[in-house]
C-alpha cells in the first residue's frame, strides 16, 4: 500500500487539531469547494490505501466511483445543509474492494467551503450484523408460531378433553392430577395464543400520529400501575412532526420498553427518562431492494437500572429469551415485529446505572397516503428482552 505520512500539523493553541485527528479509528477527509481533498487523517491513508502525499489535491470524483452517495452529501453540505449522514454506503473501488460504510458530511464552519466528511466502517458492520440477526429471529418466530398454531393447539385440545373424561370417573385424589394435565393445557394454549400475533400478516394501518399523546398515555397508564415508584423525566422536542404510524402498535411497543424500564430500575431512586429529537440525514437501506427508508424521528426510553448483562445482549430479541421468574420472554420479540413492520429500527446502549433504547420512526408525509408507503417487515437492530 502507499505509505501512510501524517499530514503536516495544524499551528496554534496548545493541542494539535492534525494529532486529534490522526488518534481517531475512523477515516477523515477534509473537501474543499472544488471538490478536491485538502486533508486526511492516518485511517483515510489505510482506508484507501494511498499516502497523504497522493490524497491530497486528489478530486474526490477521482477517489470514488462517479456514482458514489458521498459525493451527492458533498454537494449538499456545499449547497447550505450543515450536517447530512447516510448508511449502507457502497464504497467499491478497484484499489480497496467493496466497504460498506456509514457516512457523516458536515460544514467545517460558518462561511468555510470546506467539508469533513467521516467513515464509520466497524459500527456500521456491527448494526448491520444486529439487523440481520434480529430480522432472522423475527422471521424464526413467525415461523414458529404458524407451526404452534397447527401443530400443537388441535392435540392440547384432545389431551384436555380426555383428561376431563378421565376426571368423571376417578377418585377425589387422582383428581388433582386430571386438573393439574388440564391447567397446563390450558397455559400452554394461552401461550400460543400470545405467539399467533407474529404470524399476522395483514397489512399495517398507518395514518399521522403524534408520539408525544401516545408517550404520555404510556406514562399515565405507568404511574398509575406498575411504576408508581418510578420518577419520570421528560425531555421531549415539541416541534417533532407526526410519526408515520399505528397508534395502538405503537402504545404497545413504547407500554413494553416502559415495563421494562420500570422493572430495571431500583426500588429507591428509579427514574426513566422519555425523550424525542429529530436527527437529520438518517436513512436505513431496507432488505430486498435500493430503496431506503427516512427514519429522522428518535424516540428514547432510558433507565438507571443495573444494565443488561453482556451475555445476554445478543439474543435478547430472541422468543423466550428471558431473566424474569414468570416471564415469557416474547414482549421485546413482539416489540421488534412491531417497529420492523414501521419500517422502523431500534437498538440499545447499555451500561451500569444507564440503559438506554432509540427507536428511529419515518416521519408522515402526505404523500404517503397517496403512494402507499410500502410494507417493509421486521428490522430492528439490537435489543433487551422482557427480563
Amino acid at each position: 500500500m502507499g505509505r501512510r505520512t501524517p499530514h503536516p500539523p495544524f499551528r496554534g493553541g496548545d493541542v494539535d487539531p492534525s494529532a486529534v485527528l490522526n488518534s481517531l479509528p475512523d477515516p477523515v477527509l477534509v473537501v474543499d469547494g472544488a471538490g478536491e481533498v485538502r486533508y486526511v487523517n492516518l485511517e483515510a491513508q489505510e482506508f484507501f490505501d494511498l499516502s497523504a502525499t497522493m490524497l491530497q489535491g486528489m478530486p474526490l470524483a477521482s477517489l470514488l466511483p462517479p456514482d458514489s452517495p458521498v459525493l451527492g452529501m458533498v454537494g449538499q453540505v456545499l449547497q447550505g445543509s450543515r450536517s447530512v449522514s447516510q448508511e449502507g454506503v457502497m464504497i467499491d473501488t478497484p484499489r480497496i474492494g467493496q466497504h460498506l460504510v456509514t457516512v457523516q458530511a458536515g460544514a467545517m464552519g460558518d462561511g468555510s467551503d470546506m467539508v469533513l466528511v467521516t467513515i464509520y466502517e466497524r459500527t456500521l458492520a456491527r448494526k448491520i450484523d444486529n439487523s440481520f440477526t434480529h430480522r432472522s429471529a423475527a422471521r424464526s418466530v413467525t415461523a414458529m408460531a404458524a407451526m404452534l398454531a397447527h401443530e400443537v393447539k388441535n392435540p392440547l385440545s384432545g389431551i384436555r378433553g380426555a383428561a376431563q373424561l378421565l376426571e368423571e370417573g376417578v377418585g377425589e385424589e387422582d383428581r388433582v392430577l386430571t386438573r393439574l394435565i388440564c391447567d397446563e393445557a390450558d397455559r400452554i394454549v394461552a401461550l400460543v395464543n400470545r405467539m399467533e400475533v407474529f404470524s399476522d400478516k395483514r397489512p399495517l394501518e398507518r395514518s399521522a400520529v403524534n408520539i408525544h399523546t401516545v408517550l404520555e398515555h404510556v406514562r399515565k397508564v405507568a404511574q398509575t400501575g406498575f411504576a408508581r415508584h418510578i420518577r419520570f423525566i421528560e425531555r421531549y422536542d415539541p416541534s417533532l412532526p407526526p410519526v408515520y404510524g399505528n397508534r395502538d402498535q405503537l402504545v404497545q411497543v413504547f407500554l413494553n420498553l416502559v415495563k421494562n424500564a420500570a422493572e430495571a430500575a431500583p426500588e429507591q431512586g428509579g427514574e426513566v427518562v422519555l425523550s424525542t429529537a429529530y436527527q437529520h440525514g438518517v436513512r436505513m437501506a431496507m432488505p430486498g431492494g435500493d430503496t431506503r427508508i427516512h427514519l429522522p424521528l428518535l424516540v428514547s426510553v432510558q433507565d438507571n437500572g443495573d444494565g443488561i448483562a453482556d451475555d445476554l445482549k445478543e439474543s435478547l430479541f430472541d422468543a423466550f429469551v428471558t431473566t424474569k421468574v414468570n416471564g415469557t420472554g416474547l414482549g421485546l420479540a413482539l416489540v421488534a415485529k412491531i417497529i420492523g413492520d414501521h419500517g422502523g429500527v431500534i437498538e440499545f446502549d447499555s451500561q451500569p446505572r444507564r440503559t438506554v433504547f432509540k427507536v428511529s420512526l419515518p416521519m408522515y408525509d402526505e404523500s404517503f397516503e397517496a403512494n402507499r408507503v410500502p410494507f417493509y417487515g421486521a428490522g430492528p437492530r439490537g435489543g433487551r428482552g422482557s427480563r
